[in-house]
């Protein structure tokens, strides 16, 4: 059993991968040895200074360079840039977590199938919506065998979304419906997402709606709560503020997610669900390490 921390590189220096950056100082398995971006002057890099975190503004060609000190890469770039990533990575045999769309990689949910990962070398976290909804679709999956319709929407606030999603909207409705079938064998779904412009800044609310031909809520409530236990494991504000109830021929689950705060807003829930989803597979791949 090895007692090396699972080193960490962080590619991109924007304000996802400076909150993965906080999220790893409080890790006993994790260590990031290398803060990665494009330029050295930016508030990312400070902080990453503030910790005294290796710099680099050689973007991929960093860890190129240092791909033996490098165990797995946060690629918090975007999915254009990872798509020139990802092979490289694959190349050099270095697992990496995909913050972006690119959808290359698994979808990962560490709550449904952290053990169907920890062999896959690229895995991509659905989106804000998918992580926040798949744990509950994987819950009516194991209760129902006939599901014909989930819908999940969400509302965020409107200042947590950024310039990147307003222009990927279409990427994220696609990307967690696509999530959502896959865990659940829903025949057909839908994903919407509203930008709530409301001041005082609204935390994520989510909202499941499903259609089944013999709803068996009781067994339903059981599975949800074993779910939200493995969520809140690595997100605590993930919380169950309504259902699973029966209501107008249709399951309601409605679940509210705050952010922990770190870097990003504390109702930037959108943006911490998937950081501290990343960080939960990091750890899984760090303990399979050390119990090799």
């Amino acid at each position: 059993m090895s007692n090396k921390k699972y080193r960490i590189a962080i590619l991109g220096s924007g304000n996802i991968g400076t909150d993965l950056l906080i999220k790893i100082q409080r890790s006993n398995n994790l260590e990031c040895v290398a803060f990665i971006g494009r330029s050295r002057g930016s508030q990312g890099m400070a902080k990453a200074l503030e910790f005294g975190v290796t710099l680099s503004d050689q973007s991929i060609q960093y860890i190129v360079n240092h791909a033996s000190e490098i165990d797995l890469v946060f690629d918090a770039t975007s999915a254009k840039d990872h798509l020139l990533h990802a092979p490289i990575l694959i190349k050099l045999g270095i697992k990496c977590i995909d913050l972006t769309p690119a959808k290359i990689g698994p979808m990962s949910v560490p709550s449904v199938n952290s053990d169907e990962c920890l062999n896959e070398i690229n895995i991509n976290m659905v989106s804000c919506g998918g992580q926040a909804s798949i744990p509950m679709a994987a819950a009516l999956a194991r209760t129902h065998n006939d599901i014909e319709y989930i819908e999940v929407v969400s509302s965020i606030a409107s200042k947590s979304a950024g310039p990147a999603t307003r222009i990927n909207l279409d990427e994220y409705i696609n990307t967690t419906e696509r999530g959502i079938i896959h865990f659940s064998a829903a025949k057909k779904t839908k994903a919407i997402l509203i930008l709530n412009p409301a001041v005082p800044h609204v935390d994520m609310i989510t909202t499941i709606l499903a259609k089944v031909d013999k709803p068996n809520i009781e067994a339903l409530k059981l599975e949800v709560a074993s779910l939200l236990a493995k969520v809140q494991s690595y997100v605590p504000g993930y919380q169950l503020i309504l259902g699973p109830l029966f209501e107008n021929g249709r399951i309601v689950i409605m679940l509210k997610v705050r952010g922990l705060g770190d870097y990003l807003p504390e109702y930037a829930g959108n943006l911490d669900i998937i950081n501290c989803a990343a960080i939960a597979m990091a750890e899984e791949y760090a303990k399979a390490v050390k119990n090799e």
